[in-house]
């Protein structure tokens, strides 16, 4: 499913306009992208949580190059947890 499939579905399950869709999934990625950068956790209730961790730097093999090491930098990444009502939904 692609955003635009996304904000079709939520317009139709919710009984709103594809433009209201649109316009409430936008915002929530907003909000959501900004809580993450401030280093927050957003956490749904039996859907899961997005957070930041902090991924250590390390050495790594340039695949051009098999003997070459490179030095990849640390790097903050974020993760989804999913919750236990997703999970049993998907089972």
């Amino acid at each position: 499913m692609n955003k635009g499939q996304l904000i079709d579905a939520m317009a139709k399950k919710a009984g709103l306009t594809k433009a209201d869709a649109k316009k409430a999934l936008d915002a929530f990625i907003g909000a959501t992208t900004d809580t993450l950068k401030k280093g927050d956790r957003v956490a749904l209730v039996g859907f899961g949580s997005f957070g930041v961790t902090k991924r250590a730097a390390r050495k790594g093999r340039n695949p051009q190059k098999p003997n070459e090491v490179i030095n990849i930098p640390a790097k903050n990444v974020v993760k989804f947890s999913a919750g236990s009502e997703l999970k049993n939904a998907v089972k």
